[in-house]
């Protein structure tokens, strides 16, 4: 990887979270950008070939394209993807990671869960 930060993407409808999240991220030394919904991100993606995130961090419901469906699309591309999600619900947690996500947190997630979570997903030590 060598001196670039890990780039992690944040999905998620409710701005309040992205920018948690996205703070809680720049805290270990990961940039994030966020989107406020899956068909915004999978938009940037299709608009800028070079925006390629190292992982896609998804709220499993949004308006529009919901996490699911922005996974799918995701598919083939070799980004690992964590769901978070409100409400779990088991169905959903078996096809996102049946479909290959590599996590699936139900919010509000304990942080250092989330950041060893993120770490693991994108192949690098976490803070200690």
């Amino acid at each position: 990887m060598g001196t670039a930060k890990p780039f992690v993407v944040v999905v998620d409808d409710d701005a309040s979270v992205g920018r948690a999240i996205k703070r809680l991220l720049r805290s270990v030394g990961i940039v994030a950008d966020t989107f406020a919904s899956g068909d915004e991100f999978l938009d940037t993606l299709s608009s800028m070939p070079s925006y390629r995130p190292d992982c896609v961090i998804l709220d499993v419901q949004m308006p529009g394209s919901n996490g699911l469906e922005v996974q799918r699309q995701l598919a083939g591309q070799a980004v690992p993807v964590i769901f978070i999600t409100a409400h779990d619900d088991a169905g959903v947690r078996g096809e996102a990671l049946a479909a290959g996500a590599v996590a699936y947190l139900r919010k509000p997630f304990n942080d250092a869960l989330f950041i060893r979570t993120v770490c693991a997903a994108l192949k690098i030590e976490a803070p200690r």
